[in-house]
């Protein structure tokens, strides 16, 4: 009889859940240096699912191993360690890359002696050899520098001490024992790592399968390379005045349903379009009591949308609603997946008018969303105008950018049409955008609509002619649909007429993320 018993110690790749798990991991493993944010991991693990690993050990996270596909040009050339990385997220990876480029091994001291470490080495050879890539590059710690330096003069006469095995360095000594090739010395490749003084051991290790694979599959890199449609729906709002919350429902059902039926994975609202509820009782409402008796039906509006996401088994990127959080008043958008699930995304930047008059506080917290067809990030009307928060959800791994508005007027529908094309360009991604029209009378600061949705593609020979992919008519009520191909991103960001993420200057600028308060939390589970 087959035993029925459970390994004990097995390495996988990680997934989005285990990223707490591994950030304690490298807390643990490195309490001297910065651990990563989970951004950031969020980041190395959307970019390239395949290449992070974690050992699990009695079902804790006890190991992790963080690499990414790079040029060869690339990986053998003098680099540093947050510019190679794309400071640490992981946004540099190239799927048409030569080299397995690892930028982590870090595993919990409080499990050595399990050989974790050589498992991770192995497992990272084994992904190398199933990609079909030439090697793998990277550039190790040398702990025991900085106390030898005298003596040795140089980090270079040091690692040729090591090589030539006349002392030994913890770590240097172990990666030359499992094959791996010294290359040389990377200088200021992790300014922090005080014992190393910055220095590296440039190390290769030779797929010894790789011509074989060539011969027989002529494209090494025909494993990475995937087609991915998603259909994306965008809708154009009509504000006109209702009788009933239930009014409301029948006419964003009846939207969701049509979306649903044209086979659509995402359909997007606009920013604030349950404005149209303060029309049921018809009051005369001034900024402030009108905003807050509009927040009274958050619960009402968060039911329906999980409800109708379930039931038409479509995601949907339910504009944004006035929240309160704690004693504060949030713009938040609401996004609900198929399987049921919902995230909350604030809005960052109110505008100084939701500030003024509806005493709108921003959020602090920016997260790619995980979907069935890939990461995602949403952002609120004003905050598509910031650069800094779509790269910051383009490092994390997102292929589209969702962006909710409400404009009462051509200046400022075009502030972010305009910036919408921009982030496209920018990121190399896909931006899809909704927007409010009609009128309200008598709900004051929100009576007057002006709008264009559209489906947004970065400007390159891959995508249409004009970075529109589909649009609607200005100011009529509508749905504009669009298939985009989130393969295209990829080979217009390795092999495009420009390649704005891979040429970014990660060695001059970067995004850092410092949030003032705890994230909104989500998932919830329905």
């Amino acid at each position: 009889m087959p035993s029925q018993s459970r390994s004990r110690l097995i390495v996988r790749t990680a997934t989005l859940a285990d990223i707490p798990a591994i950030n304690q991991v490298v807390r643990n493993t490195y309490p001297n240096l910065d651990d990563y944010s989970f951004d950031e991991l969020r980041g190395q693990i959307n970019n390239f699912p395949a290449g992070q690993l974690v050992a699990v050990y009695e079902d804790t996270v006890v190991g992790y191993c963080a690499t990414l596909c790079l040029p060869e040009a690339q990986v053998m050339a003098p680099h540093t360690w947050a510019k190679i990385t794309g400071n640490g997220y992981g946004s540099t990876h190239d799927t048409d890359g030569d080299y397995l480029y690892g930028y982590e091994i870090c595993v919990d001291p409080a499990a050595r002696g399990l050989r974790i470490g050589q498992r991770l080495y192995r497992e990272r050879e084994a992904l190398c050899i199933k990609l079909g890539l030439k090697g793998i590059v990277f550039a190790g710690r040398l702990p025991g520098l900085k106390r030898r330096f005298k003596r040795f003069g140089s980090a270079q006469a040091y690692v040729e001490a090591v090589r030539d095995k006349t002392i030994r360095d913890s770590v240097l000594s172990f990666q030359l024992n499992q094959g791996y090739e010294l290359l040389g010395v990377q200088e200021n490749y992790l300014p922090a790592d005080e014992a190393s003084m910055g220095y590296a051991a440039h190390l290769l290790w030779r797929n010894p399968e790789y011509a074989q694979h060539e011969e027989v599959a002529g494209d090494s890199h025909v494993h990475l390379q995937r087609q991915n449609r998603v259909r994306i729906a965008t809708v154009q709002y009509g504000q006109r005045a209702i009788d009933s919350f239930d009014e409301f429902a029948q006419i964003v059902t009846y939207f969701v349903q049509e979306c649903a039926d044209a086979k659509a994975d995402f359909v997007v609202f606009p920013e604030l379009f349950t404005v149209q509820l303060l029309s049921i009782k018809n009051e005369e409402l001034r900024h402030r009591a009108a905003i807050q008796r509009l927040a009274d039906f958050c619960d009402e509006f968060r039911e329906l949308m999980a409800d109708l996401a379930v039931r038409f088994n479509i995601n949907i990127i339910a504009g944004s609603h006035p929240t309160w959080v704690g004693k504060e008043l949030q713009n938040i958008a609401y996004i609900y997946l198929r399987d049921g699930s919902e995230y909350l995304q604030p809005k960052i930047h109110p505008t100084p008018g939701e500030r003024h008059y509806w005493n709108i506080v921003g959020g602090d917290s920016l997260n790619a969303i995980e979907t069935d067809c890939g990461p995602i990030g949403v952002l609120v009307c004003y905050d598509s105008e910031f650069p800094e928060l779509s790269r910051h959800l383009a490092d994390q791994g997102i292929n589209i950018l969702f962006v909710p508005f409400s404009t009462e007027d051509r200046n400022g529908h075009l502030r972010v049409r305009y910036s919408a094309h921009a982030r496209a360009v920018e990121n190399q991604i896909y931006v899809a955008t909704s927007g409010n029209v009609g009128n309200l009378p008598r709900i004051h600061a929100m009576d007057l609509h002006y709008g264009q949705s559209a489906i947004i593609t970065p400007c390159d020979f891959a995508f249409a002619r004009d970075g529109i992919a589909a649009d609607t008519t200005p100011n009529v009520e509508m749905v504009a649909i669009a298939d985009v191909r989130t393969d295209l991103l990829h080979e217009a960001r390795t092999t495009g007429s420009v390649q704005n993420m891979l040429d970014r200057r990660h060695d001059l600028y970067h995004v850092q993320w410092k949030p003032r308060r705890r994230a909104l939390k989500g998932p919830r589970s329905r």
